[in-house]
Parts: C-alpha cells; sequence; structure tokens
C-alpha cells in the first residue's frame, strides 16, 4: 500500500492514497484534569523541562512514544498534560499569543478552528517544522492539512475516519446487523428500540459530539452530488440552508423525532455517551475512529466492540464517509526549550513511530512501510477509500474560525427544539461569512 503523489482529488474529495488529507476537528476530544495554566520553569536557555499538552486521545501514543524517546535522550525531562478541548481552545490559545505556551501542544489539521494550523500559522505562533526528514513523505495531497504557504507546521501519524462504533452483544440481543443503507439504519433502531436498547448514544452536551452525525450524514447528502461544494461556497455560490446540508440536519433531527437517542442528549457528555454503548445499554454510537481505544478501554471485553460505515443513503454500492487528518502536535513559535521540542517532534516522525501512533488511534498511517498495520475495525471503510467516496471533515475547508462553534450551537439548539433545520443552517450560513 502506497502513499505516493497523484493528481489531486476535486473539492472535498480524496482517495485511498491521498486517504483523508484534512480533518481532526471531529477528532478533539474530552480528556483528563490538566494543569494548563502551568508554565514551563525553564530559561530561555532550554535547559528545563519539555512541556506538552494535548487532548485525550493524544495521551496513550504521548506516553508511550515519550518512554521509548528517553531510552535514548535520559537527560531529556517532560512534563505532560492532557486537556479537554474548550480549555485548549482558550487557555493555550492565549498563551500561544502571550509566549507563554507549552513547548509542544495539541494542532488540528487544516483550518477551522481557533487552533487548527491556518489559523495560528498565519498569526506566526508556530514553529516551522520543514527541515525535518518525515516532512519529505507527505503526500503532495495532504498539504491543506499539515502546510501552510509551503511551510510545515503540523505532526500528525495519519487518518481517522468517522462511522458507528457499536456493541456487538446489543446487536445480537436485538438479532439486528449493521445497516448499509438509510432506510435499513432507520429499521435497525426501531428494533433496538423496542428491544429496550437504546439505538444511538449521543452525548450532545460535550460540543465537540454534536458535530459527528452531521459529518457522517453529509458525504452523501452534499458532495456525492456536488464534490466542488467547498469551492461554491467559498466563491459565495452555495449556502449550507440552500444545499444538501438541509437534507443530512433533516435525517439528524429525525433519529431524535424517532426517539433513536438517548434522554437529553444535549445533558449527556461524551463519557457518559462511550459508557452507555460499552455496557450494551446503548447499541451504537457515531464517533471518530480515534476514540476506540477510549471505548475499548470502558468494556470489559474490547472484542465486543466493532465499526460500521453510517449509512447516510439509500445505496450501499454508492456510500459516501467523512475522513481526515488525526489532532496533531505543533512547537510554539516562541517555546522555552525550541531545540528539545524539534527533536522529541522529528522523533516522531520516524516510520515506526509514525505506526505505533498510528496503531494508538486507530488511524491509517500517512506514509506507510512494510511494518505498517492497519486495525482490522476499519476494514469495512477501506472499499470507500479506495473507490474515491471518502470526504475531509466539513470544518477544515471552513474560512475562518467562527463556522465550527456555530454548528455546535446549531445542532444544540436543534435538539432542545430552540430552532428548525433552516434556522440551524442559517446561524452557520452567517458565521461562515465572518472574516477571519
Amino acid at each position: 500500500m502506497t502513499t505516493g503523489s497523484r493528481t489531486p482529488p476535486l473539492p472535498g474529495t480524496v482517495g485511498r492514497r491521498g486517504f483523508l488529507r484534512i480533518g481532526g476537528g471531529a477528532a478533539a476530544l474530552a480528556a483528563l484534569p490538566p494543569a494548563l495554566t502551568a508554565c514551563s520553569g525553564s530559561s530561555g536557555s532550554g535547559n528545563g523541562k519539555i512541556r506538552i499538552v494535548g487532548v485525550a486521545d493524544q495521551q496513550k501514543p504521548v506516553e508511550e512514544l515519550l518512554a521509548a524517546y528517553r531510552k535514548s535522550h535520559p537527560d531529556s525531562t517532560f512534563a505532560t498534560s492532557f486537556a479537554p478541548t474548550d480549555q485548549v481552545q482558550t487557555v493555550v490559545r492565549t498563551q500561544l499569543a502571550g509566549g507563554n505556551a507549552p513547548d509542544v501542544h495539541v494542532l488540528f489539521p487544516g483550518s477551522g478552528s481557533a487552533m487548527s494550523m491556518v489559523e495560528l500559522a498565519k498569526a506566526g505562533l508556530l514553529t516551522d517544522l520543514s527541515a525535518q526528514k518525515w516532512t519529505q513523505g507527505i503526500p503532495k495531497n495532504f498539504d491543506a492539512a499539515y502546510r501552510y504557504e509551503g511551510k510545515t507546521y503540523l505532526y500528525s501519524a495519519g487518518s481517522s475516519v468517522i462511522g458507528a462504533i457499536y456493541n456487538k452483544k446489543a446487536f445480537a440481543k436485538a438479532g439486528v446487523q449493521p445497516p448499509t443503507t438509510w432506510s435499513e439504519l432507520l429499521d435497525v433502531c426501531a428494533t433496538l428500540k423496542a428491544k429496550g436498547i437504546v439505538p444511538i448514544a449521543l452525548g450532545a452536551q460535550t460540543p465537540w459530539v454534536t458535530q459527528l452525525i452531521s459529518y457522517a450524514l453529509v458525504p452523501n447528502a452534499v458532495y456525492a452530488e456536488t464534490p466542488g461544494f467547498d469551492t461554491d461556497m467559498a466563491a459565495g455560490r452555495a449556502t449550507f440552508a440552500d444545499s444538501g446540508w438541509a437534507d443530512a440536519l433533516g435525517k439528524y433531527k429525525e433519529l431524535q423525532t424517532k426517539g433513536f437517542f438517548n434522554d437529553n442528549p444535549n445533558g449527556t457528555t461524551f463519557e457518559q455517551q462511550t459508557s452507555l454503548v460499552a455496557s450494551g445499554k446503548a447499541a451504537m454510537a457515531v464517533q471518530v475512529s480515534a476514540v476506540l481505544s477510549t471505548f475499548r478501554d470502558a468494556t470489559r471485553t474490547p472484542d465486543d466492540l466493532g465499526m460500521f460505515p453510517f449509512p447516510g443513503g439509500d445505496d450501499a454500492a454508492k456510500l459516501w464517509i467523512p475522513a481526515g487528518i488525526v489532532v496533531g502536535l505543533g512547537v510554539a513559535a516562541h517555546a522555552k526549550n525550541p531545540d528539545q521540542a524539534k527533536a522529541f517532534v522529528e522523533f516522531l516522525g520516524r516510520q515506526e513511530n509514525i505506526n505505533a501512533w498510528a496503531t494508538a488511534v486507530s488511524a491509517i498511517p500517512f506514509q506507510r512501510d512494510a511494518s505498517t498495520k492497519i486495525d482490522p475495525v476499519l476494514d469495512g471503510f477501506l472499499p470507500i477509500i479506495d473507490s474515491d467516496r471518502a470526504v475531509p471533515f466539513m470544518d477544515q475547508a471552513w474560512p475562518n474560525a467562527e463556522v465550527q462553534p456555530a454548528h455546535f450551537a446549531a445542532v444544540q439548539d436543534l435538539l432542545a427544539g430552540k430552532t428548525d433545520v433552516k434556522g440551524a443552517l442559517g446561524q452557520m450560513d452567517t458565521a461562515y461569512g465572518k472574516k477571519s
């Protein structure tokens, strides 16, 4: 399997070789209690602890690879913390601007959020990593995720998909199989509900979770018919409200109207969503594959969990899916320990470490060799990738950091009955029109 370059796909599409060139906003996770306000105690000479701040799905790979790094760098010391996305978006962003940020910090691919690569690079808050050897292996059509104005600022091990993480025992109890069409999904959900099992766990109190069902449905509703939608939006020829987004949010609302979510999704957290599926009280949750390890850790028997493409249309042979580069790391422009920080990132760029990180978060490495192994749970997604029916996570094509939180709020308002589909998409269109 190769990630060699080829002619870039149409806007909004990506093939297996260019699998998942942008994304990551959807992969940001709830996390452990952090110590974000603590600063590295080192001086400008760079002799102190290298401070790293990440989000929860980064904890396992960071800690594992730090242990490996220390074997060859025994004198290096680190302080790590893993924070909820909301705190990262505010506290770390403020620290970056104030010059007291972590040396290495969470960084989202592409653009579209306050902590995205493009937004921080434009503000001069990131260190250029282009001189590092691993950057030469980034396929050209991954540029939008990793690079800004020709310079590489993001380290990310690879790509993730959005689909339904499901409890096999709950499905077996109801006598159902993973659906392959929207109509089948509705039938499966109805059967699960009749058996007393919550069909779909939704933790919409955690803002980033709100976007995942939208992202799962939009590829079929929008990009299957209009692959150049992102270009049309940027040129002012299209809007959310007058596009397939209306169909996608309509289906989102339909799932709620039919009673296929847990009670009070807006009062349910990501952690509670995870517990519902892991325990079998709920049958599935629409999630990004990067959190599979979190779901597996929450269940007694990890093999009880599977994952399948969430069907947004009624032709299984033409199913489209969302996919994107997983959340990564950047080095602060004003890092207290810049040389040590860059040395650690360069270590992460070795093929064996790219493989290890990708394995830890159930991702596909951006470059691969004979030693690369892909989580079998992703097998059902690969034929779709091969057929060029995967699109980037939607937020990464948005022009500013306003649209993503507008999307979060619009979905929460939709679920709370405070707005309808037209109103929700109007909120997003208004945010899209704001200047970065």
